[in-house]
């Protein structure tokens, strides 16, 4: 532990940036070939939204090198503390509303697509046992069983202390009602209202293969294990929208599964292309795909298509940084 904390220590020593007012913040930005036309406006964003957050919407402005290795011909690509002749302080603010306002639009799919799962898993897991989520006999093996060999735990031991300590957490009025009648633990239908995205998602997995299947299937979605992959991601993704991260151009760390080709006609013009499954337009695919069979009659679509039309006019960025392919307004997602 001592020598951690003293790595630690000697780690921030070599951290020599200094510390900067606004305006000096706002000065380095002009000195690297920002254009600022409104000092006071920029200043207002600078305090308000802070240097660091808005850095990630300046990164794409920022003049970008090659360089290649000489022996291995490898070319690695750096990006430069001068911004590229057109950039705008302006344009990087454009694209924070942007991202400010698809992550909102995000938040409300996913909000509705949270519940109806909960739903669909207290109705299945219930009517075998009201207190199915604390029975592993009706799980997965691999979730109950199988132990990790670096914590010593299975993933339903870790996913049992995760939601003892959101019960325990919880103020809820219902929860307290069935506490002082009833007792503990809660039943499924009960317990699962307390569940984040993530603890749902995780359940889901640790689900038998043939009830994730069951679920699946309303959906439409050919098996359980795609349906699961679908969760994570969307999970991945709620986790930015809630921490107001930046969206719009992220890398997907959990990346969704796709279905074979035929299986889901509308997902196969995805299908191979990596930069489309590693951007937010795979998550928004999904999410619209959800939306159809769960709010069939809700304008969300609607909303959506509006914001992607409303991206901020700029020459070196477009809706492609997002994963969005020549021509999406065609495929099967976008129409009706």
């Amino acid at each position: 532990m001592y020598e951690w904390v003293f790595f630690c220590v000697m780690d921030m020593s070599t951290y020599n940036k200094p510390y900067l007012t606004f305006q000096q913040q706002l000065d380095l930005l002009k000195s690297r070939g920002l254009e600022i036309t409104n000092d006071t406006a920029a200043l207002e964003y600078l305090q308000r939204l802070g240097y660091y957050r808005l850095s990630g919407y300046l990164y794409p402005f920022r003049k970008l090198t090659l360089s290649q290795n000489p022996e291995t011909k490898v070319i690695t690509y750096k990006r430069e503390d001068n911004f590229i002749p057109s950039a705008k302080f302006e344009d990087a603010v454009n694209l924070y509303i942007f991202d400010k306002k698809l992550r909102l639009l995000i938040s409300d799919a996913i909000e509705r697509i949270e519940v109806a799962i909960r739903v669909d898993i207290a109705y299945l897991l219930g009517e075998k046992d009201p207190f199915a989520h604390m029975n592993p006999d009706l799980l997965h093996g691999n979730f109950t069983k199988k132990i990790n060999p670096f914590t010593g735990r299975t993933k339903y031991q870790d996913w049992l202390l995760k939601q003892e300590q959101l019960v325990n957490r919880s103020k809820e009025d219902f929860v307290q009602h069935y506490q002082t009648k009833y007792g503990m633990p809660l039943p499924i239908w009960v317990e699962i209202e307390l569940w984040d995205f993530g603890l749902l998602s995780v359940f889901y997995q640790g689900m038998t293969i043939s009830d994730q299947n069951k679920i699946a299937a309303k959906y439409k979605i050919p098996n359980g294990q795609i349906m699961q992959s679908w969760l994570r991601c969307l999970n991945y993704v709620r986790n930015v929208v809630a921490h107001h991260s930046r969206l719009w151009n992220k890398n997907l760390v959990d990346q969704p599964k796709l279905p074979k080709p035929g299986e889901m006609p509308a997902f196969d013009p995805l299908i191979g292309n990596a930069h489309i499954t590693s951007r937010v337009y795979i998550a928004l695919c999904i999410l619209i795909y959800f939306m159809k069979h769960i709010c069939p009659r809700s304008r969300w679509k609607n909303r959506l298509y509006t914001l992607i039309n409303q991206f901020p006019e700029i020459a070196s960025i477009s809706i492609n940084d997002m994963g969005f392919p020549a021509k999406w307004e065609q495929q099967i997602f976008w129409k009706n």
